[in-house]
């Protein structure tokens, strides 16, 4: 088992008080136990009109910086999403990145390939997509191969598939859902079906980490290989035992990635994503 703390942060557009929220989840997490920390997309700074290079900081910055020196002595890993900036876009565009930081240092960080362009919004007005041929981020937490994607990817059944292809067993989910009074009931029934839905086709563990506040809505949600929803609650903290071995029992009783007749190959840049037949 690999206890996993899901935090579901209010975020706004006051870095400090974000870092701080930040900072003071992880140090629960680790009291609790807990081997991985999953803080949602936009932790280190969110504004519900919209996130662009505004609130942005470097990796070296503020933000990854505490998280890098409180885990400096071990204890969980975390995901955590953040703002970078983005070179030398044009355009002045932001990147909207998950990193994963562990014993002080970065292990890994995956920049969000598919980008909000529905519902009436346009996300790739503020930030630029990242690479969709990037190789997937998978952090491996005692064992426990944890794939991650953010937010809007997970309407995108290949995103997740790429990840369980690279040996996801979990694949984590931060995310600010969007969601106004009018989409509320819709938008939060699509979050939990498809959360299901990835762990269902893929037999893995799917853990939803959503935003709080104003614009997004979403429980957070576990659910097991076999997409049973465990555990799901609409506070701001879900402690989830993650069964390893849960994996490969589902697996031999549905071998559907076993029976599978394609593989997903990532596209160009603005292509998409080719399935191709093997």
């Amino acid at each position: 088992m690999v206890r996993v703390r899901l935090v579901a942060m209010r975020s706004t557009a006051d870095a400090a008080a974000n870092r701080a929220a930040a900072l003071a989840a992880v140090r629960a997490g680790a009291d609790a136990g807990a081997r991985l920390v999953v803080l949602p997309e936009y932790a280190a700074a969110f504004d519900p009109r919209g996130v662009g290079r505004d609130l942005a900081e470097p990796l070296d910055g503020p933000f990854v910086t505490a998280l890098r020196e409180a885990t400096a002595a071990g204890g969980p890993t975390v995901l955590a999403g953040t703002v970078l900036p983005a070179g030398l876009d044009s355009a002045g565009r932001a990147l909207n990145a998950v990193v994963a930081v562990r014993d002080g240092a970065i292990v890994g960080s995956y920049v969000k390939v598919h980008l909000y362009d529905a519902f009436g919004q346009r996300e790739s007005d503020r930030l630029v997509p990242g690479p969709p041929d990037a190789a997937p981020l998978v952090v491996d937490v005692d064992g426990l191969a944890v794939g991650v994607m953010t937010c809007y990817d997970l309407r995108f059944p290949e995103s997740a598939r790429r990840l369980v292809d690279a040996g996801a067993q979990a694949i984590a989910v931060p995310a600010a859902w969007a969601g106004s009074a009018a989409t509320r009931e819709l938008k939060s029934d699509h979050w939990r079906t498809l959360l299901r839905a990835r762990a269902i086709e893929n037999t893995v563990w799917v853990l939803g980490v959503p935003m709080r506040g104003r614009g997004v809505v979403g429980d957070l949600l576990a659910a097991d290989p076999a997409g049973l929803e465990v555990a799901r609650t609409d506070g701001d903290v879900l402690d989830v035992e993650v069964d390893r071995a849960l994996v490969d029992e589902v697996r031999a009783t549905n071998p559907s990635l076993a029976n599978r007749r394609y593989r997903v190959v990532s596209g160009a840049p603005g292509r998409g994503l080719r399935t191709i037949r093997d």
